[in-house]
């Protein structure tokens, strides 16, 4: 098969660069749908998705533009229930307890279960605020302890010893780039356990972009991540299992070097040769 063949050149630079990939086989599960369906009104989003999501591994979700990918992101931790008139069927468990149970507290589970979306959207406050936002929520009101969770979480994202002498300056203030890491940063002040990225990296220029991978691959060590791409080499790059999506289908599912050099299924080599999407 011929599927993939500039793609097996970039795994091999990815190993080749010192970035961690995770051995599957030794993670155990973290997130685990079940025939799961999903509907808008009338219109059925997700048809029968089955996967198992590793811990402290990256899940890259790929597949053409309205295929059910962000859709899907969104049922691990309920955020679309926001939206109305929405309905699913099957089960989607965290640490083998269904999130979708009637006494399950959702705001817990989106404690537990952080999210980045597409577009950074920092709160109009100041670049300490947004990041001890979450905590002051929850209750926490010790400004020390606070300090400690905003410098902690902006070193984590990468940004620390870029905003540290600015902290009360407003986070609009900052580049795009500086303002996803931000809202990663704030993602992680509640200590989640998992993190939903939705394109991350769609609106930042290249050396944003690598960045951001770079912190992914960092993250990872202590989160379980699913990231949403329509970027192939990124998804290349980032993921350790590949997911592959169309028309609200989960069509191929397996260790990404396998995805982008020898799928099984035809769809799966079309889309990822840049015959459709």
């Amino acid at each position: 098969m011929t599927a993939g063949v500039g793609f097996a050149k970039i795994m091999v630079e990815r190993q080749e660069s010192g970035r961690h990939v995770a051995n599957v086989k030794d993670c155990g599960t973290k997130i685990n749908a079940r025939d799961l369906c999903f509907w808008y009104g009338k219109t059925q989003a997700l048809h029968d998705i089955s996967i198992m999501i590793p811990e402290r591994c990256v899940t890259g979700l790929i597949g053409p533009s309205g295929c059910g990918k962000s859709t899907f992101l969104r049922t691990l931790n309920r955020m679309n229930e926001v939206i109305e008139d929405t309905r699913h069927t099957g089960q989607v468990s965290l640490d083998g307890k269904d999130i979708y149970n009637a006494g399950l507290d959702i705001v817990t589970l989106r404690k537990r279960v952080g999210m980045v979306f597409q577009k950074s959207n920092p709160f109009p406050k100041s670049i300490f605020e947004n990041v001890a936002y979450g905590p002051r929520v929850t209750g926490v009101r010790n400004y020390a302890v606070l300090a400690d969770i905003v410098e902690r979480c902006l070193r984590r994202a990468a940004l620390w010893e870029e905003v540290k002498d600015r902290l009360r300056d407003s986070a609009l203030r900052l580049s795009g780039g500086q303002q996803q890491r931000l809202c990663i940063a704030r993602a992680l002040a509640t200590e989640p356990e998992v993190l939903l990225m939705d394109e991350p990296a769609s609106a930042l220029d290249p050396a944003s972009t690598t960045r951001v991978e770079d912190l992914i691959f960092e993250l990872k060590k202590n989160y379980t991540i699913v990231i949403v791409t329509h970027n192939m080499q990124q998804a290349a790059r980032v993921s350790d299992v590949t997911a592959f999506f169309y028309q609200g289908r989960l069509v191929e599912l397996g260790p990404t070097a396998q995805i982008f050099t020898r799928p099984e299924k035809k769809e799966t080599e079309d889309y990822i040769t840049g015959r459709f999407g």
